[in-house]
């Protein structure tokens, strides 16, 4: 059997429905990096083309999901950026009016790195009964993995050493060769699917927001759509974090007020 190749109709079909489904252009560049991530699937069912395989994920909800999985990128590690996380530690929390519980959305949260980055710090400077951290991803695999908090031992090295002495444990056994985030910080976390682009409007309130590495994958309309959505569940006062390599240009940011590089605060 050959490799199917991924022919142009079929990759402007593929287009469509990631747009439809996540809101995320995939643009012409990206048609080999489908090929290859679907490939598997192709293989999986004993399917010749890719067509075959768009026609099982038009009618099954599951494998629509999977499809979402396998095309999202999902790259992360812990304390990534540290300037933001230097950041919340050494100038935000120690002036921040926290009234009841400093609650953190770490949207798109992928493996759940980010959102235990910040637990890490939270948990040595705060009671446990004063925060709170809130990871969503529309990838639900990851979110899957996130809730487990297990993790590759050369992951662990990204970990300020006195955060891994106290909240990392190392595997044994089948899990040799890896390392389980501390089950104290539970509690106070909680891991969820969840779209940007139809956040339910009961999701809460958040003293800060991470939404780092995603706005990239966005046109500048699907960009505004989020940015608002997003700011709809910031609490005035409240900061906001993107990644150094992204920037808010092109968008409506009324209300917002840049700190530093990549870092706002909600005006209020």
């Amino acid at each position: 059997m050959s490799i199917p190749i991924l022919e142009d109709a079929e990759f402007r079909t593929f287009q469509k429905i990631f747009f439809q489904e996540a809101g995320i252009d995939l643009n012409d560049k990206k048609k080999l990096l489908v090929q290859s991530r679907l490939l598997k699937q192709l293989l999986k069912y004993k399917f010749e083309t890719y067509t075959e395989y768009l026609r099982l994920v038009q009618i099954n909800q599951l494998e629509k999901v999977e499809m979402i999985n396998l095309l999202t990128t999902n790259e992360t590690y812990f304390f990534r950026e540290m300037e933001h996380f230097e950041f919340l530690q050494k100038e935000l929390i120690p002036t921040y009016p926290i009234h009841t519980k400093f609650r953190i959305w770490s949207a798109a949260t992928s493996v759940g790195a980010e959102a235990y980055s910040a637990a890490m710090l939270l948990d040595t400077m705060l009671d446990k009964n004063k925060w709170e951290i809130i990871g969503t991803d529309i990838n639900s695999d990851v979110i899957q993995k996130a809730r487990v908090g297990l993790y590759p031992e050369s992951w662990v090295e990204k970990i300020p050493a006195y955060l891994r002495k106290n909240y990392c444990l190392k595997g044994k056994g089948i899990n040799e060769g890896k390392f389980l985030i501390d089950r104290c910080l539970i509690p106070n976390m909680r891991f969820e699917e969840g779209n940007l682009l139809n956040i339910p409007s009961d999701f809460g309130q958040f003293d800060l927001i991470f939404l780092r590495n995603v706005l990239i994958y966005f046109n500048d309309a699907t960009r505004q759509k989020v940015v608002d959505g997003v700011m709809d569940h910031l609490l005035p006062g409240g900061y906001f974090f993107i990644s150094h390599t992204e920037n808010l240009n092109m968008i409506n940011t009324n209300g917002l007020e840049r700190i530093k590089t990549s870092i706002y605060r909600k005006q209020g």
